[in-house]
C-alpha cells in the first residue's frame, strides 16, 4: 500500500504544467455568453478543476474520523444532507458512509485520494478520485431559485434548503449534487458527461423564466 501510495503522489506531481481541459469545453462558447451578460436575475459559471473525492468509511470507527480529518481538515459530517467545511475543502454527505471531499480552489494535481490513503492505512474504508468526471457549476441570482425549479424536485424555498446542507437530486436528466452556498447562489455537481446537456437545458430553462 505504502508503495503504491508513494507512486500516486509521483504521478501527480509529474503532471504539473500539463494543461487541463474543462468538462465543459463543448459548451464553452455558451457559458462565455452567459458570464458576459450583467443581470441580477441569474448568471451560471464553471469553476473547473476541483479535486472531488468520494470516500466511503465508518463515523464508529475513530481510526478512520480521525484520519479523515488530518487530511481535509475537519471530520465528515455526520447530519444527512449537510457540509463540513475546513480551510482547504468542504465535505459532501451523501449516504450514512458516504462522503464527496471538494477542494476549494482549482488544483492542478489530484493529490487528495492519495494523501487519504496514504493515511486510511487498512481502515475499512475507500477514497476514490472523481475529479475527471465531474465538474462544478455555480449560478447565482434573483431568480436562481426559479430556474432550478424548473427541472428539480427539491423543495427549494429558503427556509427548507439553505447554505449549510446538500442533496442528491436531478436536474431534467442530469444527476447533480446541489449545494446552497448563499441567499440566492448554489453550486451544482455535476457529471462530465451531462455537463453539455446540462449547460444548455439550464440556458433554456433561464430563458423562460422573466427577469
Amino acid at each position: 500500500m505504502l508503495n503504491d501510495t508513494k507512486d500516486r503522489l509521483q504521478v501527480a506531481e509529474r503532471i504539473v504544467g500539463v494543461r487541463l481541459e474543462s468538462p465543459l469545453v463543448g459548451a464553452a462558447n455558451l457559458l462565455k455568453a452567459q458570464e458576459g451578460r450583467t443581470s441580477k436575475a441569474f448568471a451560471m459559471r464553471e469553476l473547473p478543476f476541483r479535486d472531488l473525492v468520494n470516500v466511503r468509511g465508518e463515523l464508529g470507527d475513530p481510526a478512520f474520523v480521525a484520519a479523515f480529518a488530518s487530511v481535509v481538515g475537519c471530520p465528515p459530517p455526520s447530519t444527512p444532507n449537510t457540509v463540513a467545511r475546513s480551510d482547504q475543502y468542504d465535505v459532501l454527505w451523501l449516504g450514512p458512509d458516504e462522503w464527496l471531499v471538494r477542494s476549494l480552489a482549482p488544483v492542478q494535481t489530484g493529490m487528495l485520494e492519495a494523501k487519504l490513503v496514504a493515511v486510511l492505512g487498512e481502515a475499512y474504508a475507500a477514497a476514490v478520485d472523481v475529479g475527471s468526471g465531474y465538474t462544478v457549476v455555480e449560478i447565482e441570482g434573483t431568480r436562481a431559485r426559479d430556474v432550478l425549479s424548473r427541472g428539480c424536485p427539491l423543495d427549494l424555498h429558503p427556509r427548507m434548503f439553505q447554505p449549510g446542507q446538500c442533496a442528491q437530486s436531478v436536474y431534467f436528466k442530469a444527476s447533480i449534487v446541489l449545494i446552497p452556498t448563499g441567499d440566492d447562489r448554489f453550486e451544482i455537481v455535476v457529471r462530465r458527461s451531462f455537463g453539455d446537456y446540462f449547460c444548455r437545458i439550464m440556458v433554456d430553462a433561464a430563458a423562460s423564466v422573466a427577469p
